[in-house]
């Protein structure tokens, strides 16, 4: 049989080429392409060669049309014992290539080419193409002859010009010898035989049949010409005379032989006419074919020879002919007949060709797995030759077969692919990746014939002495299936990797791992003194909107901002040293050692170190490696690089992703990692990884110890934080925030300590002193605390409550001594996270608090003390009880009268020290301007210490300070006008909202007036939190202690029946009367004129109904009834009177005393139409209720008339 077989193959010219001299197998593919090029000459074209010596035999020549088509066959062929049945297969040409600079003997040239053409018998034409002689090979190729061509050294167009007009000589010579051969075919010299004519003597009755077949084969064999000669016309002719013939004289092989010949002949007459009829002559043209070399079988004659291949390689011309997707039923029909019959083929070269052809037949029908398996049989064949050259053709033949079986070399892999895995994929991209991935895994499942074919590869390439092929079969076998290969076939496999690995030279790369498996396990996450933050130079605070960097699925400093790129960001530092974390497995009975395993970075800007790995049997192990970055740009880290048994492989991260995904489906053998007890892991990808300039680095510590801060509860201490520069630029802007939680424990920190330092130089370091503050504790941080106090050593509640630092920094824009920074790359900053680690314990703990208060009347006559400031560093309470009385008591310039009021705190000691409490507070002065303003400078006075025991309780008052507002204004009520029934029994509702904020205005400036401190021990001291304290206390009475009353009264005398020298303000006078008042008391029998002062302390005229009552001890009304001791001039009672908004009015009378002893003056008051303000003052339900005020005591002293 004949490889590369087709319906055409009949009217193709064989040629041999051959090399003679020294010819550079470089320079001999260069001059066979350049023949290559002129398979077909046109008739048209060798018109000036051809010399018509005699009338031409064929007489429908198509010159216009026609073609003389050439097959080249590198070196010739032997002869064929069936030339004479096929004239296709004769080499009825030679051309011989010669390379002048290697052959200067041009004589000795043509005499080794004479040599050559004499085992070509056939041949026809002979021809000997010099190429690139010199000029002395030149003068010498002159003398030669004729079948010597010199191609002078010329351009290639030149040559190629050169050649197409030698070769249209050598057509036109052939065509003059196919005219000479057909003239004589006919003549009664011609023999014509094959191996199936009978070798015996023959009968007379043989011999008359055997020149009866004569006259039909030579018709057959002039036909065969004809199509050599391009004249389909003329063939077609002969071969219908042929046919006759040999139906006559019973001659079958040569009948289908002509039938083979007029398809051909068909094909070529119609060439570019393909059709539906067309096809179905051939079809069934060629049927008769098959069926009559079927016919021709001699079964006496089948052990030495058969018409079998014959007909075989007419079933592969018609399955070539047909061979496309819509007629794959009937191809694959054809192929499988073939493949029967090679059962019957004697030769294993036929058997060989037959398979060789099949499978591509299979393939061009896109039937991978079936011409997959007609390759192995094929390489079976060569397997069976036992020597070298055999090997390496099945070693080749096999490695077509590698990507039907699933089993592909990444070295044949499509470069497209590759370049997937290092770009990387968008989502959509990885969806069908992994569609496409898992598809092929689970048709991996065929493994046992995956492993037949590996081991065959393995095989073959050592016969073939490739230790690199070798070793590539036994790495895809070892790791692909060693849950099927017992531990000694993986042990011997690992010796054939070792075995391998010593005949190849050191370095040898392949692009099949074996062992280890390498999955990427996670990043380090970067330490919170690392963190990168995107620096923003439109705005002084750059860090604002910029999340610090790393690999986090979330972080809480981002701000929620969408993501449009499914991958993380990773930003690393040129020169700083960065981490991986992979895991490896050793799923194998055996030991394995990798002498080195580095990260892969297909950049130039990375430098990885490579690590020594040994691995036991069946185990797993999780590695760090590392490397520094070395410039700016993208870093691309698809997997590792290992050297193991010798040679250095690349693991890629996402070949392993896919093996875990299939394994999870049940799509695989089995998961490695799990085979060596490693636990489920969560698939990580590679993020998008960015190197940046160099950066400065900070490092921070607490000076004096790393360890918890133990404070307990409101301790105030200083600590020290120390920041120095580690990295290798200058911190030139730094910025220091506060995070977290409990952020007022921090009380100050010295930022200009750090401002003063910058820029900070590379190993410098400058201290920072930061004052800190206890927070109070709740219930469960109580309980927490009070666990870990108990014992002799103090444990750290990591309960998250402790306060942050944040220092955001940055270097230059531009760093001189780095290349890579550029104008256009801006280097980011950095943020330094520094956790203050405190420990809160349980200090003093509240019980309970309450407010007290007591309305002293006033006494005419009596001024009230001035403060006197108190020492505070005095040990002792050195104050007097008078001096101490007199800060305490206040006149309440809204009543009128003596106020007194403390808020009393229960306090417990749960812990095992002792508490030293203290109490001071900032006296509130009065001045000209406003009576109600704060003096900044107010005067400190200090308290008693009180000393609270382990275990005990204690009751500490603070004295508070009068703090009603100034005005009763609409602002703090809102009208509630809903009309459904629901709301209808309440007009009028407080402003919850107005109350809250100035509540706690006037929470604050009492916290900052009074200060309870305490002190344990000579180092430990603190401030007690009070603002709790004074919400619980003032919660239930908060209108009546915030608001003043509409109307404040008060009483003075008037001496002589003049007005008071001082002539102020409303406030100032009224003030003054309460203050400075003579010290001396009423006389009785006496006229005494008084004064009555109303205040409107809202900003509506109120219009109202005066009365003034005079009550003694016992209360009894002393002005009005039978028994009166009190005379009046004037109006006591039904004094009808306005007062303008904040201002008063006075009213006059005169009192005249019957009896001594102590009176109490009070005045009262009835509002006319009140407006809705004083109506949510007073509480009232209903519009028609009287709004009644009635003002303090006022106490007067009356003596008897000396």
């Amino acid at each position: 049989m004949e490889p590369d077989v087709s319906i055409e193959t009949s009217c193709m010219i064989r040629v041999a080429v051959l090399p003679i001299g020294e010819v550079p197998p470089s320079l001999m593919r260069d001059y066979l392409s350049m023949l290559h090029r002129h398979q077909t000459i046109p008739l048209s074209a060798i018109s000036s060669f051809y010399t018509e010596h005699q009338k031409s035999p064929f007489s429908n020549q198509p010159w216009e049309s026609g073609s003389l088509r050439f097959k080249f066959v590198l070196g010739g062929a032997p002869p064929s014992p069936w030339e004479d049945f096929q004239s296709n297969r004769k080499i009825l040409a030679v051309i011989g290539i010669c390379h002048c600079p290697s052959s200067p003997d041009l004589g000795f040239v043509l005499d080794c080419f004479n040599l050559a053409c004499k085992s070509f018998s056939s041949s026809l034409v002979a021809r000997c193409f010099a190429f690139c002689p010199s000029d002395s090979q030149l003068e010498d190729g002159k003398v030669i002859g004729d079948n010597l061509t010199l191609f002078p050294p010329a351009d290639h167009e030149t040559q190629e010009f050169h050649l197409q007009t030698m070769m249209q000589d050598i057509a036109a010579s052939l065509l003059m010898e196919f005219e000479k051969w057909a003239l004589k075919a006919e003549s009664a010299g011609t023999i014509l035989k094959t191996p199936l004519d009978s070798q015996s003597s023959l009968s007379s009755e043989e011999v008359i049949k055997a020149k009866k077949r004569r006259l039909g084969r030579a018709q057959k064999t002039i036909g065969d010409y004809c199509l050599l000669a391009g004249s389909p016309v003329d063939a077609n002719a002969h071969y219908s005379t042929a046919l006759e013939l040999s139906r006559l004289t019973g001659d079958f092989f040569w009948l289908a032989g002509a039938l083979e010949g007029s398809v051909c002949a068909l094909l070529i007459d119609r060439m570019g006419q393909r059709d539906q009829v067309l096809e179905d002559e051939v079809r069934y043209r060629y049927s008769s074919v098959i069926l009559h070399y079927r016919k021709s079988f001699i079964q006496e004659h089948a052990q030495r020879v058969s018409p079998i291949t014959f007909e075989l390689e007419a079933t592969l011309k018609l399955a070539r002919f047909l061979c496309r997707r819509e007629l794959a039923k009937e191809v694959v029909e054809l192929l499988t007949s073939a493949a029967d019959g090679a059962k019957s083929l004697i030769d294993a070269s036929d058997k060989l060709i037959l398979y060789v052809e099949i499978a591509r037949l299979y393939g061009t029908l896109g039937y991978q797995r079936k011409a997959a398996f007609f390759s192995r049989q094929v390489a079976q064949l060569y397997l069976q030759q036992e020597n070298r050259l055999a090997a390496i053709s099945a070693m080749q033949v096999l490695a077509l077969t590698t990507k039907a079986y699933r089993v592909q070399s990444r070295a044949s892999a499509p470069e497209k692919s590759v370049a997937k895995k290092e770009t990387g994929l968008s989502h959509a991209d990885n969806l069908k990746t992994l569609h496409q991935s898992v598809v092929s895994l689970f048709e991996s499942q065929w493994s046992t014939l995956q492993m037949v074919v590996l081991r065959e590869i393995l095989l073959s390439a050592v016969r073939a002495g490739d230790p690199l092929t070798a070793w590539s079969a036994a790495a895809r076998l070892l790791r692909s299936y060693y849950p099927l290969i017992t531990p000694a076939g993986q042990n011997g496999l690992a010796s054939a990797l070792s075995n391998s690995a010593e005949r190849l030279p050191s370095g040898t790369r392949c692009a099949d791992p074996a062992l280890p498996f390498i999955r990427l396990h996670s990043f380090p996450l970067h330490p919170s003194q690392m963190d990168i933050v995107k620096r923003n130079l439109a705005r002084v605070d750059w860090w604002a909107g910029s999340a610090p960097s790393g690999p986090f699925i979330y972080t809480p400093f981002s701000k929620g901002e969408t993501n449009n790129n499914s991958k993380q960001e990773l930003i690393w530092t040129v020169g700083e040293p960065v981490q991986v974390l992979v895991e490896l497995a050793n799923p194998c009975g055996f030991d394995l050692r990798v002498d080195s395993i580095y990260l892969s970075v297909h950049s130039e800007n990375f430098n990885a170190f490579p690590v020594t790995v040994n691995l036991p049997p069946n185990s797993s192990k999780v590695i760090t490696l590392s490397g520094i970055p070395t410039s700016v740009g993208p870093v691309t880290i698809p997997g590792c690089t290992v050297h193991c048994f010798g040679v250095i492989t690349e693991h890629l991260f996402k070949d392993v992703d896919n093996l875990l995904l299939g394994a999870m489906q049940g799509l695989v053998l089995s998961d490695p990692f799990r085979c060596c007890g490693s636990g489920k892991l969560k698939n990580v990808s590679v993020p998008n990884i960015s190197v940046v300039p160099r950066l400065p680095l900070l490092v921070s510590r607490v000076v004096g110890g790393d360890g918890a801060i133990i404070l307990h509860e409101g301790e105030i201490r200083d600590t020290c934080i120390s920041l120095a520069n580690a990295g290798t630029v200058p911190v030139e802007q730094a910025h220091i925030s506060l995070s977290g939680k409990n952020q007022d424990s921090i009380i100050s920190i010295a930022y200009e300590t750090l401002k003063a330092s910058l820029p900070l130089k590379p190993g410098a370091e400058v201290i920072i002193p930061v004052t800190l503050k206890a927070w109070q504790l709740g219930l469960m941080d109580a309980d927490n605390a009070g666990k870990s106090a108990s014992g002799s050593t103090v444990r750290h509640v990591k309960d998250g409550n402790s306060p942050t630092l944040l220092i955001h920094y940055s270097g230059p824009l531009t760093n001189p001594g780095d290349p890579q920074t550029t104008e256009s790359v801006v280097p980011p900053g950095r943020r330094l996270v520094v956790p203050l680690q405190i420990c809160v314990l349980q200090g003093l703990s509240f019980v309970k608090a309450r407010l007290l208060s007591m309305e002293i009347p006033a006494h005419v006559g009596e001024s009230l003390p001035k403060p006197v400031p108190v020492d505070n560093s005095s040990s002792e309470g050195a104050v007097g009880s008078h001096s101490k009385m007199d800060k305490l008591v206040k006149i309440d310039p809204f009543r009128g009268s003596w106020g007194l009021r403390f808020l009393e705190l229960e306090l417990s000691n749960p812990t095992d020290v002792v508490f030293d409490i203290s109490v001071s507070v900032q006296l509130e002065n009065s001045t000209k301007e406003d009576s109600f303003s704060i003096d900044q400078d107010a005067a400190e006075c200090g308290y008693p210490k009180t000393r609270i025991d382990r275990d005990c309780s204690a009751r500490v008052l603070i004295p508070l300070d009068h703090f009603k507002l100034p005005v009763l204004d609409e602002s703090f009520f809102v009208k509630d006008n809903h009309a459904d029934g629901a709301n209808s029994g309440r007009s009028l509702s407080f402003s919850e909202k107005n109350t809250k904020a100035e509540l706690n205005a006037s929470i604050k400036n009492l916290i900052s007036r009074i200060k309870v401190r305490w002190q344990s021990g000579r180092n430990s001291s603190g401030e007690l939190n009070i603002k709790d304290a004074i919400q619980a206390a003032l919660q239930t009475s908060v209108m009546d202690v915030l608001l003043p009353d509409p109307l404040t009264f008060g009483f003075r005398l008037l001496r002589n029946g003049l007005e008071p020298e001082n002539h102020g303000s409303n406030e100032e006078s009224s003030i003054h009367v309460l203050s400075s008042a003579p010290k001396s008391s009423v006389v009785a029998h006496d006229m005494t004129p008084m004064e009555v002062m109303v205040r409107n302390n809202t900003k509506d005229m109120i219009k109202m109904s005066l009365s003034i009552t005079c009550r003694d001890v016992a209360g009894e009304n002393c002005v009005e009834g039978a028994k009166a001791t009190v005379l009046w001039a004037g109006v006591l009672s039904g004094i009808t009177i306005e007062v303008p908004p904040l201002e008063e009015i006075k009213h006059s009378f005169s009192l005249y005393f019957l009896v001594p002893g102590e009176y109490t003056l009070a005045a009262a008051a009835v509002i006319d139409d009140p407006n809705d303000i004083l109506r949510a003052r007073a509480r009232t339900n209903s519009p028609d209720e009287p709004i009644f005020c009635r003002g303090p005591p006022y106490h007067i002293r009356v003596v008897g008339n000396a």
